[in-house]
């Protein structure tokens, strides 16, 4: 059994050298995030060659997605570096403060626009939503709070107004400048954090392609605003190439019970318009510092890939934590669980979208006899982009999808898709009576088919069209294959 859901590692010291870079890889990781919020480009752009050159000595695909830091709504420091802030006390969050000055009644911003966005009644959360404050007033540069669940809270700790509304710009000079160094590293997503809407991220892509990014973009759905309605969310979907269940920000903003439904709408919008989606934040966290994760996390893990996300992600349990080889493994573990339990339920799930072209009605009709015809055991798709196989790993199978295509940058985005294993072929090198029979020797090479199978093969007709899915055929291994 092949596992379909992808695994995405984010590098950090704990596994930025050789040795556990290629642990990782060969455990099973399918794409590696780097963090742009931490490190200098150089030690990115080292780590990327790094990547690219263990990927290619283990023969494995992986993709590399930047990850960009996104506008710093965050308070300043403290004198100590922390202070305990008392349940039921005043506190005042002062743009005009010295930003290293800051003690149990007051700290500074390094959010200087907190006091313009924000009102009396409002709630404020503070270290991911565990410390809640109500502004009382706002004077000037200064808002004036009520503690309402406190603790201790230390330096530049992000700050989250409940219900969204914050104006800060999804895209910093940091970030503009970090596009470049992505599009000279030939990465093969870059991912925006805090998009409010559609334009937030067309202004991302135009910004990548101006320097000559030819990789995907991702949305980070974090911000209320992003969710607020179907409309704003499909929009946000429809230009970016996948999106990103980014819980935590997202979990402050619209509140931990709304959470989980939002989280399936993201996911189910996100494949019905034919997008992949990563679901990320705290899936493994107790694996930062113990070896085995908790019963909750491997629901979480196994829930999400339940609803049909294309990749789970891994954040400090791989960048910072003490057993990154052994999260990946339990991770591998947990989806393959998962996957075991999900293939015994009906897998033809369509979701009753209609194909409009003639390569999505391709793919959909592969998909449907794949899963309905006895035998069936694969999925070969011929691509020279990836679209059909893509739009194959939308519906819900328990068969892989192996894509064939030439191209090393189409292999890699193919990664992080669900069902979609990669293979290297140059059809055009091959007289057009003997493509199919090679591919299908490939897999018989492998193990994956045998004398006796079916497998559904889909391709371009290159004597009548120039590109472009519009050819499927079923072909039995030991038949006359053309």
């Amino acid at each position: 059994m092949i596992r379909r859901t992808k695994i995405v590692a984010t590098v950090g010291p704990a596994c930025d050298s050789e040795a556990m870079l290629k642990t990782l890889i060969e455990a099973g990781v399918n794409v590696f995030r780097l963090n742009f919020s931490h490190g200098t480009a150089e030690h990115h752009q080292a780590v990327g060659q790094r990547i690219r050159k263990l990927a290619a000595e283990v023969g494995s695909n992986v993709a590399t997605l930047v990850d960009l830091q996104g506008p710093k709504i965050r308070i300043a420091q403290f004198k100590e570096g922390e202070a305990t802030l008392h349940t039921g006390e005043p506190f005042v969050l002062d743009a005009a403060m010295d930003e290293t000055a800051g003690d149990e009644h007051a700290v500074g911003l390094a959010y200087k626009e907190l006091p313009n966005d924000c009102a009396a009644g409002d709630t404020l959360l503070l270290n991911d939503g565990l410390i809640e404050l109500t502004v009382e007033r706002v004077d000037g540069p200064a808002v004036h709070c009520r503690v309402v669940q406190g603790g201790v809270l230390s330096d530049k700790k992000g700050v989250n107004r409940k219900g969204g509304g914050l104006t800060a710009k999804a895209l910093t000079d940091k970030d503009k400048e970090d596009i470049v160094t992505a599009a000279g590293m030939d990465v093969d997503y870059v991912a925006l954090s805090f998009p409010r809407d559609a334009s937030d991220v067309k202004e991302a892509r135009e910004l990548y392609r101006k320097a000559g990014g030819q990789g995907g973009i991702v949305a980070k759905i974090e911000r209320a605003e992003a969710v607020a309605d179907d409309a704003t969310l499909d929009n946000i979907i429809l230009v970016s190439d996948g999106v990103m269940v980014a819980r935590g920000d997202l979990a402050v903003e619209i509140g931990d019970a709304e959470l989980v439904g939002v989280q399936k709408h993201i996911t189910w919008r996100a494949r019905q318009l034919n997008r992949f989606v990563i679901t990320a934040t705290q899936m493994m966290e107790s694996m930062i510092n113990n070896p085995q994760p908790t019963r909750a996390e491997i629901s979480d893990v196994a829930n999400a890939v339940l609803d049909g996300t294309d990749a789970v992600m891994l954040s400090a349990e791989t960048a910072t934590g003490q057993f990154p080889e052994a999260t990946v493994q339990a991770m591998h573990r947990i989806i393959m669980g998962a996957e075991r339990s999900y293939q015994m339920r009906d897998q033809w799930k369509q979701d009753d979208h209609m194909p409009t072209l003639i390569d999505e009605s391709i793919a959909t009709a592969a998909m449907f006899v794949a899963n309905r015809l006895e035998g069936v055991k694969a999925i070969i798709a011929m691509t020279e982009t990836g679209a059909t196989p893509m739009m194959m790993s939308r519906i819900r199978s328990g068969l892989p999808i192996f894509a064939f295509t030439p191209h090393a940058a189409c292999q890699r985005r193919l990664a992080v898709y669900r069902g979609i294993k990669t293979v290297n072929f140059d059809s055009a090198s091959v007289s057009p009576g003997e493509v199919n029979q090679q591919v299908i020797d490939m897999l018989m090479e492998q193990g994956v088919v045998e004398k006796g199978d079916k497998v559904i093969l889909t391709k371009g007709d290159y004597v009548n069209v120039n590109g472009g899915t519009n050819t499927l055929k079923i072909v039995e291994i030991g038949g006359v294959i053309h």
